[in-house]
């Protein structure tokens, strides 16, 4: 086993040296260098996907399809934009826009299975033509040009039917290349895989998949500078990630001693008949920290969902708790442990630890604290895409 790095990819291949003497590794790990969209990531992830798979030979409608299927969570679940917005506030790019105009012409959910999404897909398939063929004017051509840097010959950019006939010839008498196109057009042009590439990805797929990883949040944070925890908004997040046990206990401490009105209906909150939610939602903040986190009515917890609640008149009844859960915990030792088991799992803002949390805060000075750090967050939300919740 031997590490191959170069500087553009700026991540750590491991692969085995039998494939460095029979294979152009140096040229493969340019696949991503110098993208001008994201797509380009999802080009060589969907790829990769279909190879550990078996799959010798597909089309490039199967690539684009394993693409949007790929992608779809990140743009619906957490309004990541893939290559950022134009001045004109339009979308960039293009498998984004193939993403929202699935969206537009079908029921699916932001949290819809692969499966789902492909059988959508297929189902309005003419609908979508045009955003896919889109998809695949350069990416699969761009994707090789590392390797024809070994070529004397330059390629011909202007030309479909040339690029692929190069690419071909490369493959055949320059050096082995990870594919080879057919003589089909647009979304129905054949993608050929070569054997030898298809074992050498089949025998590193977790080094491959972990490099693109690796590039693709790099790009997706340059392009949503405001979105925190992006490296885990690039697939479904497994539920049993959030700590929310500690924050109930301090909850249910709070209402032993204290009422506490819900923060929209303004009824009073029944012990162990609510739900810990966030203010601002988990899926953009990807965290639960104790000062976004709050009782609320259970029936109305799906009804907000991945939604922002209004700002005004929310936020003020919702700091007014916050107040009266941190009163508590500074009077009532029981409620002080409760609240210090919450270190662990809910309480990593530096922000909150040292200023809102400190004894002796008027709640005045509490809830200008409160307001003064979540309000830049609820305002990033609220550009990245995030619905008000008109409850």
């Amino acid at each position: 086993m031997i590490q191959s790095k170069t500087p553009e990819v700026g991540y750590i291949l491991n692969i085995d040296d039998k494939y460095h003497n029979m294979l152009d590794i140096e040229c493969f790990s340019q696949m991503m260098k110098d993208p001008s969209y994201c797509y380009k990531f999802y080009w060589l992830e969907a790829i990769v996907n279909l190879i550990s798979q078996g799959i010798r030979e597909t089309t490039f409608d199967e690539i684009i399809d394993e693409m949007i299927a790929n992608a779809w969570y990140s743009v619906r679940e957490f309004h990541i934009h893939l290559s950022g917005i134009q001045v004109d506030g339009m979308v960039r790019d293009g498998l984004e826009r193939a993403i929202l105009n699935l969206t537009a012409v079908s029921d699916l959910s932001a949290n819809a299975s692969k499966v789902e999404i492909k059988n959508a897909i297929q189902e309005h398939n003419g609908e979508l033509k045009q955003a896919k063929e889109q998809l695949t004017n350069m990416v699969p051509y761009r994707s090789l040009a590392g390797f024809f840097a070994r070529s004397k010959e330059n390629a011909n950019w202007g030309s479909v039917r040339r690029l692929t006939e190069y690419i071909r010839h490369i493959d055949q008498h320059v050096t082995p290349l990870p594919y080879t196109l057919g003589e089909n057009s647009k979304l129905k042009k054949e993608v050929y895989f070569n054997p030898a590439w298809m074992a050498m990805i089949q025998d590193n797929t977790v080094h491959i998949l972990g490099w693109i990883q690796y590039e693709k949040v790099k790009w997706l944070q340059n392009n949503n500078p405001e979105v925190p925890g992006l490296v885990y908004k690039l697939a479904p997040m497994d539920e049993k990630m959030r700590k929310l046990s500690n924050v109930r206990k301090l909850w249910e401490g709070v209402l032993d001693v204290c009422k506490i009105c819900d923060v929209f209906t303004g009824s009073p909150v029944i012990p162990k008949k609510y739900d810990v939610d966030h203010f601002i939602p988990w899926s953009f903040v990807m965290n639960d920290e104790l000062w976004n986190l709050m009782p609320m009515d259970s029936s109305l917890n799906s009804s907000k969902s991945n939604r922002l609640p209004k700002w005004d008149p929310f936020f003020e009844a919702f700091a007014g708790n916050q107040y009266r859960m941190y009163l508590q915990v500074h009077e009532k030792p029981e409620i002080h442990k409760r609240f210090e088991a919450c270190y662990r799992d809910n309480m990593h803002s530096i922000w909150a630890g040292r200023e809102l949390y400190r004894k002796g805060n008027s709640q005045e000075e509490f809830c200008r604290i409160l307001r003064k750090n979540m309000r830049p967050i609820y305002d990033s939300a609220r550009r990245q895409g995030y619905e008000i919740w008109n409850y």
